[in-house]
């Protein structure tokens, strides 16, 4: 496999009226394509920071990031606008990049339709579950066919029955697709049950501490939960996490 994204002795410094805050320091990790990657860190370590370094939101203040490809962002909550249906949510980010050809609106129908929102285009966002107004972000997301998605702990505003089903549903769709992905997540047992590899970051200054590669194949992340080496890997990022 390729790397189609790169990060190599990054390092990102915010500069505010209290002076400088070192976000990030000699980062460096790679993805490949058609990998899904989780990276978990304590609290405030610059989890976030990293997926706008990413995207090209922000640019390092040392070191290089190499990207091949697009991105697609998937935030904490839907942000589904409530005054559009879910098939106007889903066409807008085809608006916002002049993609609004019957070709790619037809292909983000059949998204909409092959994962079970099919019926819901018409509906407005308060109609729909939380469960289903985050699978409408996703496939908002998926729309303009990016390459790469970064998602933002997307579970982390639901219940937790709800959280485990939309975690399922969105991981499915993700590999269904044969997307790359790179999650954040204070959630051990989320990053165990989604990911290929798992990285965990120090404290701020944050920097790769352990890179770990799971061994579940393609067992999706319910069934993972139940397996017998589920326990032991989540003792294990457990302790590296607050060592």
């Amino acid at each position: 496999m390729k790397n189609i994204l790169r990060f190599q002795d990054v390092t990102y410094i915010y500069h505010t009226v209290r002076g400088e805050l070192v976000a990030a320091k000699d980062l460096s990790f790679s993805v490949d394509e058609g990998e899904f990657v989780a990276i978990i860190g304590p609290s405030g370590c610059g989890k976030t920071t990293l997926l706008s370094l990413a995207a090209g939101l922000l640019k390092p203040s040392a070191g290089t990031i190499e990207s091949r490809g697009s991105f697609g962002y998937m935030l904490q909550k839907d942000e589904l606008f409530p005054w559009r249906t879910i098939e106007k949510n889903i066409f807008l980010p085809l608006e916002i990049r002049h993609q609004k050809s019957p070709e790619h609106r037809e292909r983000a129908i059949a998204l909409a339709k092959k994962y079970g929102l099919g019926d819901f285009l018409k509906s407005y966002p308060a109609q729909l579950s939380g469960g289903m107004r985050q699978r409408a972000a996703l496939i908002r997301t998926l729309a303009t066919d990016p390459d790469i998605l970064l998602l933002d702990e997307p579970f982390s505003a639901l219940d937790y029955q709800t959280r485990l089903n939309v975690c399922e549903d969105v991981a499915n769709i993700i590999r269904s697709e044969k997307k790359t992905a790179l999650l954040i997540t204070h959630d051990i047992s989320e990053a165990i049950s989604v990911a290929d590899r798992v990285l965990v970051l120090t404290a701020r200054p944050a920097r790769v501490a352990h890179a770990h590669t799971l061994d579940f194949g393609g067992i999706p992340p319910l069934k993972r939960r139940e397996q017998p080496g589920f326990s032991g890997w989540f003792e294990r990022l457990w302790g590296e996490l607050n060592s």
